[in-house]
Formats: C-alpha cells, sequence, structure tokens
C-alpha cells in the first residue's frame, strides 16, 4: 500500500517515465509472445523459433536497463534525513524501488498480452484480414501457463536488477584499519577499546584540565604559534576565549563544493582494444566464404555468424570507451585558455563523464547497428524489415534515448547544490544554460562522426 500511495502521489515527470518503461515492458512481451506463436505454428522447426526467442533478448536487456535508469532518478526512493524513523531505511526504499518496478513492467505485460490476444481474435474478430496469422498461431489454442511464464521473466529480471543497483551499501572505513563493533552493535573504526570510564565521565572528551601541561612544540614554528596563543590567553581559571575580533567566521555549510575533480575513467584502453577486435573479427567474416551463416529473424537477410560476433564486439567496445571519451571531451574543452564558460562545461562533463558516458556509448553502439543495418539492407529504396523487426528496433532504440534522457536528468539532480550555489555567487542562469547547450553540441560533434565512422566500417565487410 505505501508504495501505492509513493506511486500515485509523484511528479507527473516521474508518472512519465514510469509509462516509458510499461511502454517498453509491451512492447517486449509482444515480441515473446509472438516467438511463442511462431514456435506453434512452426513445431517442426525448433531452430528457428529458438532464434526468434534469443534475438528478444536484446530488448529485454534494453527494457532492463531503462527501469534501472527511471529507479534511480524516482525521488520517492531516494534516503531522507528521518525516514529510517519512520521505518524507511534504504533497505525499505530499495524494496519500494523494485515494487514500482515489477508494477510498471506488468502493466506493460498485461496490456501486450491484451494486444496479443486481440490480434489473434480471442477477445473480438480476427482484424486485418488474418494478415498476422504466421506469428499469432490464430488457429491453435494458446498454452496459458507458457504465455504466463514468458510475461513474468521482464517483471521478475526488472525487479531483481533494480534491487541489486539500489542495495544499500556499507560506508567504506579508513584505509588500513579493519571495522569492529563497539558497545551496542555501534561500528567503530578505532584501533583500540576504550574503558567503559571514558564513557562515564560527562565532559571528558570537551574540556583539558588547565594543569595538565602541553607537550613540546615539534619545530620552531609550532613553538611560535604556541607562544602566540598563550600571550592572547587570559590567566585565569575557565576556558580560554580569543577576543571577539579575531574569531574566525565559520564557512557556510549549505555552500557545496562546487565541482569536485574526477580521474578518468580506465574503461577507454580496453573499449578501443575491444572495439579494434570486433572491426578486425568482421573483415574476417566478410571476407572468409567458409564461415557458417544465419538468418536474422523478422525479414532480415543471411549473414555469417562472425559478422555478428563482431557487431556485438563492436557495440561492447564503444560502451566501454563512451566513458572516457566523454571524459576526453571535457579535457578539450578546457584547453587554450578557457573562460568561464568552457571552464564549468568541461567540469561538468569530467565529474559526469560515467553517469552520462555509459548511456551515451549505448545509443552509439544502437545507432551504428541501425545505421550499418540500414546501409546493408536497403533494396531499391525499399526496406526489407518485417512488421517484428520494426517492432524490436523500436523497443531497443526507445529504451536507448529514454534512458539517456533519464541519465541526463539524474545528472541535473546530483548537481542540483552546485546549481544553487553559483546562483548564491551571482551567476546568470543565462550563464548556465549556455554552458548545458556547450556540453551538448561538444558530446554531438564528437560522438556523431565517431558513431558514423564505426557503421561504416562495420558495414563495409558484407558490402562487397
Amino acid at each position: 500500500m505505501l508504495a501505492l500511495r509513493l506511486t500515485r502521489a509523484a511528479h507527473p515527470a516521474v508518472h512519465l517515465r514510469r509509462l516509458l518503461v510499461a511502454t517498453a515492458a509491451a512492447g517486449t512481451g509482444f515480441l515473446l509472445l509472438s516467438a511463442l506463436g511462431y514456435a506453434m505454428v512452426h513445431p517442426t522447426h525448433s531452430t528457428a523459433a529458438l532464434l526468434r526467442l534469443s534475438w528478444c533478448a536484446i530488448p529485454l536487456a534494453a527494457t532492463v536497463y531503462l527501469a534501472i535508469a527511471v529507479a534511480r532518478t524516482d525521488p520517492g526512493t531516494k534516503p531522507r534525513p528521518g525516514l529510517s524513523a519512520l521505518g524507511l531505511g534504504p533497505a525499505r526504499l530499495m524494496a519500494i524501488a523494485a515494487l514500482n518496478t515489477a508494477l510498471a513492467c506488468t502493466l506493460g505485460s498485461l496490456l501486450a498480452l491484451l494486444v496479443f490476444l486481440h490480434l489473434r481474435g480471442d477477445l473480438t474478430g480476427m482484424p486485418f484480414d488474418g494478415a498476422a496469422k504466421d506469428f499469432l498461431a490464430a488457429n491453435r489454442s494458446l498454452p496459458v501457463p507458457a504465455a504466463l511464464t514468458l510475461l513474468t521473466v521482464l517483471p521478475v529480471l526488472a525487479s531483481t536488477a533494480v534491487a541489486v543497483t539500489l542495495r544499500p551499501r556499507d560506508l567504506p572505513g579508513p584505509a588500513g584499519r579493519a571495522r569492529v563493533y563497539g558497545r551496542f552493535g555501534a561500528y567503530d573504526t578505532k584501533a583500540g577499546r576504550e574503558t567503559f570510564g571514558a564513557y562515564g565521565r560527562f565532559g571528558a572528551r570537551l574540556f583539558t584540565s588547565p594543569s595538565r601541561p602541553s607537550p613540546p612544540p615539534a619545530d620552531g614554528h609550532a613553538a611560535e604559534t604556541a607562544q602566540a596563543a598563550a600571550a592572547h590567553t587570559p590567566s585565569g581559571e575557565g576556558t580560554p576565549q580569543a577576543p571577539a575580533s579575531e574569531t574566525p567566521l565559520p564557512a557556510p555549510a549549505d555552500v557545496p563544493e562546487l565541482i569536485a575533480v574526477t580521474k578518468s575513467p580506465t574503461g577507454l584502453p580496453w573499449g578501443i582494444a575491444v572495439l579494434a577486435a570486433g572491426l578486425a573479427v568482421e573483415s574476417y567474416a566478410g571476407a572468409t566464404e567458409a564461415t557458417p551463416e544465419t538468418t536474422l529473424p523478422g525479414g532480415l537477410a543471411v549473414g555469417p555468424v562472425g559478422v555478428l560476433a563482431g557487431w556485438t564486439l563492436t557495440a561492447l567496445g564503444l560502451i566501454l570507451a563512451a566513458p572516457g571519451l566523454t571524459h576526453l571531451c571535457g579535457r578539450l574543452l578546457q584547453t587554450a585558455r578557457p573562460g568561464a564558460l568552457r571552464l564549468l562545461a568541461g567540469r561538468v562533463l569530467m565529474a559526469e563523464a560515467t553517469r552520462i558516458g555509459r548511456p551515451l556509448g549505448v545509443v552509439c553502439a544502437v545507432a551504428s547497428a541501425a545505421f550499418a543495418a540500414l546501409t546493408l539492407y536497403d533494396d531499391g529504396g525499399t526496406l526489407a524489415f518485417g512488421p517484428l523487426t520494426t517492432l524490436g528496433g523500436a523497443v531497443v532504440a526507445g529504451c536507448t534515448l529514454a534512458t539517456l534522457l533519464t541519465a541526463a536528468v539524474e545528472a541535473r539532480q546530483s548537481r542540483a547544490g552546485t546549481t544553487q550555489a553559483l546562483l548564491r555567487l551571482g551567476a546568470p542562469a543565462t550563464v548556465l544554460r549556455s554552458a548545458a547547450a556547450l556540453r551538448s553540441g561538444a558530446l554531438l560533434a564528437f560522438f556523431v562522426p565517431l558513431t558514423l565512422l564505426v557503421a561504416d566500417l562495420a558495414a563495409l565487410p558484407l558490402a562487397r
């Protein structure tokens, strides 16, 4: 009930992101049911049916990835002060996020089942004059346990992935010190244990005895500091007080650190190596005639298995290298005596390289594969794509774009304190918008040519 109340009282933007998850789940569920229908119509073609079912793993993974990104940006599952006293600790919030994800995916799966039954003619008459009989198995009874099993795969996987991603993590202690347990089960990182009297004497840690001698200074500078402090100390008992004019003003606690300097992601060399290996595998498979071939479902042509493996390695290389390339874009923006605008845009790109770079790499991988497919299978201006391939491509492309936009929203939420601090310091809002536009332009100018280059190289082996 608590998850339903939090879901109902959420912001409209949060409802929109959850609706995107439900829509993607509906598309993926329909593809799974279509694979089941094809297996029922062609019981002797078990290999082709298994191949169609295996190709559903790509939209399934894209939908799970979108569900994780939406759960990370859900403000209702963010830990806040005081929620633990109400029983809403990190573990409970994680469970609520997983439950919300399961509800959205279940709603999409039920919608897919209704559409599938409607197209089969089980609810009303057969639509479209029975044009979809090949993969709907309209003349056969639908096995309900098999259909429900396929539809429960996505909610289970998505909720489990969200629970693993948002699981509570203990804060790491200081390096070189083992964690020990203190009194009443409290965590402690100190090397030695203290006696009970140390906790029983009130004020033992707040004030020092005036008769206790101070340790000798280590050097001359420390001695001068001690003499200067002794000169301002009044003679008499009580706590020493500094003059009012020399009391330092505390720094405002509500002003966060503007932009932290981050290290470069370590996946750039591995990504470049995997990308080069994928292109090499594609070239070798395209030049070798003895390479075994496979038929892609949904109307795609026949192609070598090695080319498919090369495409997979190429996509993985782009995903691994994208955070490092995003960090490099931030560094390039700050070169050649940057001003305040370029410095701000570059530092934000460097700080958000991992959060933004990974979804951006997925978008580049999907875009390069789509561009290569459009180049290869364009037959006289008409594409040889079937309806299921079009649906699967739309689900994958939509999920990747929505994940990238959701990651941008998460990055904006993470630097909300920095934005407020800049506004309090007098930075105009136009500067922040200009910095955001500069970051977007730099990423487009860097990744669009890279995507087109990788797509051309990926389509080259099969274009011969």
